[in-house]
């Protein structure tokens, strides 16, 4: 049967089940105690912590790995069968690393109240004595610390409990579930480093969903086969998919793929892709190689059975890896060589965005009757749910993804020394490079050269987004100075340094809007100087002329601005030219160019 038990009594079987004899009263999670309708506060989430440390320093090991903006230390906990509490003594002991996170919108915080319990009931009630055999657990119990202390009973207004909770942003307004790529938040690159010292074989990232209402207790996402190397895709579907979800449903719970509607006022037409991407936890992973999983407890739904919604499904994933652990390490291994591999290809080709998949496939949708009203508040269709009312409803799954604009990856990336901002985010994600130390000139290479720059209207996490712009490849010769950077592709992150590079991915930092500057010409001509300028340059050039006037007549926005006639011909002679503008300022080395630079 599920676990619906009521709120109060769900509590008390919590205490009575997890809680065998009085001794062990004291280890009483906090939210067990106060029957799931709180959750702690980031002190009395570490003093817990740090208890069941000093009761099991074998198992349990607390480390800060950074500090939030407002001075409060970011806590990881490192769990393991037999004190394996380092990235270098679990590689030695064939241990694959999950790294199991919660509270990166700190509102959602089932993961962190699960996570005591489950450590709990490992290294003190020994009720899963052998779960850590052969697995080493990093648990960040608050991602978003600062967020989480922002807590108020109107931060989710869309949310069935706890009384108080957290706020999505941290304290500099960013949502970390979109600063992966980016990751402007001192948060974020903390984490970045905590990755790169343990570089985990699995993600586990725990939400609360938002949208519809239906019966499922958990959604959860994997990224689409097409984001993934195919080892890493297999190892999911068998795991995950195959494994884990039905052992999991087992347990009493019902569980879902995520579920995005298509229309959230009609369920029935359908479900579609979310549109992940590298600024999420899940993308970034895929592109680091890993598997990862999205875990969205029903926001409507007691606050009780969304813990052990988490709790359940935790165990029965550890309990799969620690059956094979072998599988997770080659998947991961496999992934990261094959990525190293590609770069001796030099017709292989590396998707940058993706699209929907036309064909869609059946889905058996379980959820509630429902009513559409038309509202006179909105003047749009108000959709109402009945609880009462379990319906199931097959609809269509549009989940499927394409790959849609790809590119052929260079065999390096060149970056000029002054580009300081975009050395530094390759230094934050540990993309390898070498450096050059003296000048080197006539190095050949492929450039891009930028135009017609659009960016968004409002901002979105602290940035004007560069919408659109046109691109053209063509080769040059440039002089590198001293302290430039070469970024070969023969490294297990490569798909992490052509994110951030190649300007057309979605989460590029040009995308970013990190280099505008390339747009933006310092030097301009006087109107009366241009006017001049421009009848030379139409008596020399018949063509311009003609095109001039062909602008005037079918452009009238163009035509009516006499700074815009003047810019035409500005725009199109050597004193415009020579400022670069729209230069990109990352080059691209193929194979043989790689070679020659090698030996300069």
């Amino acid at each position: 049967m599920r676990r619906l038990l009521p709120f109060i009594l769900l509590g008390a079987f919590a205490m009575s089940t997890h809680a065998a004899g009085p001794s062990n009263n004291d280890w009483i999670t906090p939210a067990e105690t106060s029957h799931f309708r709180t959750t702690p506060s980031y002190k009395e989430t570490l003093a817990y912590l740090q208890r069941l440390q000093q009761a099991a320093p074998g198992k349990i090991k607390l480390e800060t790995f950074g500090i939030t903006p407002q001075g409060r230390p970011m806590t990881v906990v490192i769990a393991s069968g037999d004190g394996t509490f380092t990235p270098d003594a679990a590689r030695a002991a064939h241990k694959p690393i999950v790294l199991l996170q919660a509270g990166i919108h700190p509102g959602e915080i089932e993961g962190k109240d699960a996570g005591l319990m489950l450590l709990r009931d490992i290294a003190i009630k020994n009720k899963y004595p052998h779960l850590l055999d052969h697995i080493v657990l990093v648990y960040i119990p608050v991602f978003s610390v600062d967020g989480h202390e922002q807590s108020s009973p109107y931060n989710r207004i869309n949310q069935n409990g706890p009384e108080s909770m957290g706020f999505r942003g941290q304290a500099q307004y960013l949502n970390l579930n979109r600063d992966y790529i980016k990751a402007d938040a001192p948060e974020m690159q903390s984490w970045l480093k905590l990755w790169q010292t343990w570089l985990p074989d699995f993600l586990i990232d725990v939400h609360t969903t938002d949208g519809a209402d239906y019966q499922y207790d958990l959604t959860w996402y994997t990224e689409d086969p097409h984001k993934l190397d195919p080892a890493i895709d297999a190892w999911q579907k068998k795991t995950i998919v195959d494994e884990a979800m039905p052992a999991y449903e087992k347990h009493g719970h019902l569980a879902s793929i995520y579920l995005e509607f298509k229309d959230g006022r009609d369920p029935r037409k359908g479900i579609e892709n979310f549109g992940s991407g590298p600024r999420f936890s899940t993308g970034y992973a895929a592109l680091q190689n890993r598997p990862a999983l999205l875990i969205e407890t029903h926001m409507l739904k007691s606050y009780a059975v969304r813990v052990y919604a988490v709790y359940d499904l935790l165990h029965v994933l550890l309990d799969e890896i620690n059956r094979d652990p072998s599988a997770l390490i080659a998947a991961t291994s496999k992934a990261d060589a094959n990525t190293v591999a590609r770069s001796q290809d030099a017709k292989v080709q590396v998707p940058l965005t993706f699209k929907p998949d036309p064909a869609s496939t059946p889905f058996e949708l379980k959820g509630y009757a429902f009513t559409q009203t038309h509202s006179d508040i909105s003047n749009d269709t108000w959709i109402q749910y009945d609880p009462t009312k379990p319906q199931t409803y097959r609809i269509d799954n549009w989940n499927g993804l394409l790959p849609d604009l790809s590119i052929t990856p260079p065999a390096a990336y060149v970056i000029p020394g002054e580009w300081k901002v975009i050395i530094d985010k390759l230094d934050e994600h540990g993309i390898a490079y070498l450096r050059i130390g003296h000048p080197m000139k006539q190095v050949d290479a492929e450039a891009y050269q930028l135009s017609d720059p659009k960016w968004a209207d409002v901002p979105f996490e602290g940035h004007l987004m560069l919408r659109s712009f046109s691109l053209q490849a063509k080769p040059t010769e440039v002089t590198l100075p001293a302290g430039s950077i070469v970024v070969p592709m023969n490294q297990r992150a490569a798909n992490i340094a052509i994110e951030l590079l190649e300007p057309q991915a979605p989460d590029s930092l040009l995308r970013w809007g990190y280099l505008n500057a390339i747009f933006e010409p310092k030097e301009y001509g006087e109107p009366r100087v241009l006017e001049k300028l421009a009848r030379d340059m139409m008596v020399k050039d018949p063509k311009l002329k003609a095109e001039f006037e062909q602008k005037l007549h079918d452009d009238p926005a163009f035509a009516a601005s006499s700074r815009a006639r003047l810019e035409f011909f500005f725009e199109r002679s050597p004193w415009y030219s020579v400022q670069a503008v729209g230069a990109y300022p990352v080059l691209r080395l193929n194979a043989a160019q790689l070679a020659i630079l090698g030996t300069k």
